[in-house]
C-alpha cells in the first residue's frame, strides 16, 4: 500500500537509508576523521565554545589570520540524531588559510532527546551568539554564511527563513549573507512518515512547521542548493521541490553532482577545481582559484 506518492514503507524507508545506498559509507567517514585530525595537528583552532547551556551547544572555530574576514559556518548531518562538528573540520582546510576565511563547525542537541523545534531553536541561537561573538575571533558579523550536509543542509535553510528582528530587535534582518544546502531535507512530511521518524518523534503539524518548502526566505540573501547525482529520487525531489517553491523569490543556484552520492557530494565542497566549492566560494566574495 502507497503511503506516500507511488512508495510503499519499504520503498519509502530504501530511499531515505543512505547508508544501506552506500556500502562504503563507514570508509568515507573513516577517511574525513583521518583528515580532520590531520588539521588539527597543523592549525589552530577553538575548541567547545558554548553558545548555550545544553552540552551540545558548543562551536569550533578556525579563525581567520586577519581581522574582519568573511565568515563559514559549517552545519553537520546525521539525520538530527548522530555525529559531530569533529568529524568535518577537514572542510577549514580549503576555506580558512588559503582564503582568510573563520571556519565554525557548529553543534547542536540532537533527537530525541530534544525535539526537531528545539533543535532548530538551537541553532539559531548560535547564529545569535556569533552574530554578537564572532569579531573576536577575526570574524565579520556582518558577512556570515552557512553550508550544511544532509540534517545540516534542512538547517541552513530553516536559518535562511528565520525573521531574526522577532528574536531580538538589533538583529539584522539579512544576519545570513548566505548559504549552501548540500543534499538537503526540505519537506519532513515523508520523513516523518519513513523509519527516521523513530528518533525524530515528528507529528505531521511538527514536520510542517520545520518544512522549508512550506516556509519563505526572510531576506533576499542567495542560496546554492547541490545534490548528488547519484543519490535517491526522493533526495533529488527534495532539491527540486525547494528550488521550485523558493527561486522566485531569492537567487539560487541548482547544482546536481554528476556521479556524486550522499557522501561523497561532500568531496566537491573541498576541490577548488569544483564547481560547488566555487560556487561557495563565489557567494562569499572570495575568489576561489586565488591561493
Amino acid at each position: 500500500m502507497a503511503i506516500y506518492k507511488n512508495y510503499d514503507q519499504a520503498a519509502l524507508d530504501s530511499q531515505y537509508n543512505n547508508r544501506a545506498r552506500v556500502p562504503e559509507f563507514e570508509q568515507m567517514l573513516h577517511g574525513w576523521e583521518r583528515e580532520s585530525e590531520a588539521l588539527r595537528w597543523q592549525v589552530h583552532f577553538h575548541a567547545d565554545i558554548a553558545y548555550g547551556p545544553h552540552p551540545r551547544q558548543i562551536l569550533d572555530i578556525f579563525p581567520a589570520s586577519q581581522p574582519n574576514a568573511p565568515v563559514q559556518v559549517f552545519i553537520h548531518g546525521g539525520y538530527w540524531r548522530s555525529l559531530d562538528k569533529r568529524l568535518f573540520h577537514f572542510i577549514a582546510g580549503r576555506f580558512t588559510h588559503p582564503h582568510n576565511i573563520t571556519y565554525v563547525a557548529l553543534n547542536y542537541p540532537l533527537t530525541p532527546q530534544v525535539t526537531m523545534n528545539e533543535l532548530v531553536a538551537s541553532c539559531r541561537r548560535a547564529m545569535v551568539w556569533l552574530y554578537q561573538s564572532i569579531a573576536a575571533y577575526n570574524g565579520n558579523p556582518d558577512q556570515i554564511y552557512l553550508s550544511g550536509h544532509s540534517a545540516g543542509g534542512h538547517l541552513v535553510a530553516m536559518l535562511m527563513a528565520t525573521l531574526w528582528p522577532e528574536i531580538a530587535a538589533d538583529l539584522p534582518v539579512n544576519l545570513v549573507k548566505g548559504g549552501c544546502a548540500i543534499s538537503g531535507l526540505f519537506n519532513l512530511i515523508p520523513v516523518q512518515l519513513c523509519y527516521v521518524n523513530e528518533d525524530l518523534k515528528l507529528d505531521e503539524v511538527m514536520a510542517r512547521r520545520n518544512s522549508p518548502v512550506f516556509l519563505t526566505p526572510t531576506s533576499k540573501s542567495p542560496l546554492v542548493v547541490a545534490v548528488g547525482g547519484a543519490e535517491s529520487e526522493e533526495y533529488l525531489a527534495q532539491s527540486q521541490d525547494l528550488v521550485k517553491v523558493w527561486s522566485p523569490q531569492i537567487p539560487i543556484t541548482h547544482m546536481t553532482v554528476p556521479q556524486a552520492n550522499h557522501f561523497s557530494i561532500l568531496d566537491h565542497l573541498v576541490d577548488p577545481a569544483a564547481p560547488l566549492y566555487q560556487a561557495v566560494m563565489t557567494q562569499m566574495g572570495v575568489n576561489p582559484n586565488h591561493f
